[in-house]
């Protein structure tokens, strides 16, 4: 049996997708659906069973699931940057994700665990995975500083040999919708285009970057999932790995994008950046992937034209948008 929490989420259902295309169906999601639209993620997918995410840890805590475990991939948290219930994170990304690591050990099971580009802070000190600079680091949000936590807590105890805690950098693709304000860029402009023709992007607040120049490490569903499949076959390669594109790309190339695969012509706007961010906005984020290349991983990434165009015209705008 494969385990994926937050099997309902954006990256969980995705990765019960290329389970599923990889011709498996044994599998139990664990998410908390509550009167969220997520449940529209699982609609086309096959699993076994579906159990909320305090069951799951019920059973977690006495050892009471049974059965042969292949995996479990453990996507599921709060993935909010903006929440400020620092408790909540504490027991729900930290806590959680350590419990869930140790039953994993002991059933002998893989264990895959989201991690975040957020640990990475404001980027001074880059974006290298290698776990010898984990210290150093300094997160800028609590979201950040729980996935942070949780990544400290797995080298200290040696768990970090025989697991995998990926960073992932900024993810887009269908399954999405659900996150509301928390969606990629690309989905909120694809409907903002739709709606008045125009994309609006934050201006800069630094001189070294334009309106519309600062940058990020945009990284397509299709290729995360593709990795994550790719450490279920091979339980040698364990330890902290970026999942980006190793290409950082700036927010008015993604509206570029997004108007071409619109077919429509470009037209972008300038908006200042809400204070609530002032000082906590990362101008530049990109993916230092050498490590997963060494580990042997070596299928290409999508561009962020060829994701967007992929994304928008195959899901978008499709009658059926999801995975």
């Amino acid at each position: 049996m494969y385990i994926v929490t937050g099997g309902a989420g954006f990256i969980g259902s995705a990765m019960i997708w290329k389970l599923n295309s990889m011709g498996i169906d044994n599998i139990l999601v664990v998410d908390n659906l509550a009167c969220s639209e997520k449940w529209k993620n699982l609609v086309n997918r096959r699993y076994a069973e579906y159990m909320h995410r305090d069951a799951f840890i019920e059973l977690v805590t006495r050892n009471a699931l049974e059965g042969e475990i292949s995996a479990v991939i453990h996507m599921g948290a709060c993935s909010s940057t903006t929440e400020r219930d620092a408790d909540f994170l504490m027991r729900n990304n930290l806590a959680y994700s350590k419990a869930l690591c140790l039953f994993a050990q002991k059933k002998k099971a893989r264990f895959i665990n989201a991690s975040s580009a957020a640990t990475y802070g404001d980027g001074t000190l880059g974006f290298n995975d290698d776990v010898s600079g984990l210290s150093a680091l300094r997160p800028l949000n609590m979201y950040g500083y729980s996935k942070h936590l949780f990544d400290l807590w797995a080298q200290r105890t040696g768990c970090l040999d025989s697991l995998v805690s990926l960073k992932f950098f900024n993810v887009y693709g269908p399954n999405e919708q659900h996150k509301g304000d928390m969606r990629s860029v690309v989905n909120k402009a694809f409907h903002q285009i739709g709606e008045t023709g125009l994309m609006r992007l934050f201006r800069s607040t630094h001189p070294d970057y334009a309106d519309g120049g600062q940058m990020r490490d945009f990284v397509y569903i299709k290729d995360c999932v593709d990795i994550m499949w790719w450490f279920l076959q091979n339980p040698g390669a364990n330890g902290i790995f970026n999942i980006g594109t190793g290409e950082a790309r700036t927010w008015n190339d993604l509206a570029r994008a997004v108007f071409a695969a619109m077919r429509l012509p470009e037209n972008i706007t300038y908006m200042d950046m809400p204070e609530q961010l002032a000082g906590k906005y990362q101008n530049f984020t990109q993916a230092r992937m050498d490590r997963l290349r060494a580990a042997g991983y070596e299928a290409p990434m999508h561009t962020l034209e060829q994701g967007v165009a992929d994304y928008v015209r195959y899901y978008l705008e499709a009658p059926d948008s999801y995975l």
